[in-house]
């Protein structure tokens, strides 16, 4: 299991990411924009978020902190725009954990495949807290 974790911003993802970059001393890695990701139909795009950034990593202590503009229109408030993410290679123990999350929380997207995962969900815990999960795929 890794944890890993994701830092969402209001459309400044880019600029955040060089500056943590740059304060950590390393390389942005895998950037990728709402605008080259698939198309999915269920998730129609809005211009607007076509160059905001839907991933952006950096290594950091033997994880990947992970970066991400939230869609237009998509509720953020700055101090609980953190989650948690579990990277982990098991599909079963991945749907232990996330239906454990969900008892008295709320199902924000349901486990599933998706073009970055064999198995990826989100939920918010009971406490609020929004955790994702994902299947882990050697070289993905």
């Amino acid at each position: 299991m890794k944890l890993e974790m994701f830092i969402n911003f209001a459309g400044n993802c880019r600029e955040a990411v060089e500056f943590y970059a740059g304060v950590f001393r390393v390389e942005v890695g895998n950037v990728m924009t709402y605008g080259e990701a698939p198309a999915d139909p269920a998730y129609p795009l809005a211009e607007a978020d076509r160059d905001r950034i839907c991933y952006a990593g950096i290594p950091l202590g033997g994880m990947v902190l992970m970066f991400m503009d939230v869609p237009t229109g998509a509720p953020l408030a700055i101090g609980n725009n953190i989650n948690p993410t579990l990277n982990l290679e098991d599909k079963a123990e991945i749907t232990r954990i996330f239906d454990e999350l969900a008892v008295g929380g709320e199902v924000l997207m349901g486990l599933q495949t998706t073009f970055f995962s064999e198995w990826y969900g989100m939920v918010k815990d009971k406490y609020g807290v929004v955790w994702q999960l994902l299947q882990y795929v050697p070289g993905a």
